[in-house]
């Protein structure tokens, strides 16, 4: 899709830090990782439904998920590795694995907020990790 940020990174038109690659799925670092390690795996082609993504290529995206998760629990050292689909943020279906360190990680919770007595999220009050930190994590957690 023409404007979907995800589709250009797995075109190379967008600056990624790549974590793996194949012919069908890529994984990458989180720009604004809630925890340092965060990254999502995407099918390379356009879909914007997690669930619409055929069998084959999901299949590869849970077994490296399972990989990379390892990877960081063995190279990060956090409690748990959460693994989330949730379909909102990119209209690109992406599974997303998050380090966490406590319970409220998996919900970015540390980063919430209330206005008029609700809950909200607001990307920009996650900092945006630096490029150089995002390769260097990449590249250990290959």
């Amino acid at each position: 899709m023409k404007n979907c940020v995800f589709c250009k990174i797995s075109n190379h038109e967008s600056p990624a830090s790549i974590v793996y690659e194949d012919e069908w799925i890529m994984a990458f670092m989180d720009i604004r990782p809630v925890r340092p390690g965060m990254m999502l795996i995407i099918p390379k082609g356009h879909v914007d439904h997690y669930c619409d993504i055929t069998d084959d290529v999901a299949i590869k995206i849970a077994i490296l998920g399972q990989r990379l998760a390892r990877n960081i629990r063995l190279k990060l050292s956090p409690e748990r590795v959460g693994m989330v689909v949730h379909g909102y943020g990119v209209g690109h279906a992406h599974l997303l694995l998050v380090p966490l360190h406590g319970p409220d990680d998996i919900t970015s919770a540390g980063f919430a907020f209330v206005q008029d007595g609700q809950v909200r999220f607001d990307l920009d009050r996650i900092p945006m990790a630096s490029r150089e930190r995002l390769d260097e994590l990449a590249i250990q957690l290959k």
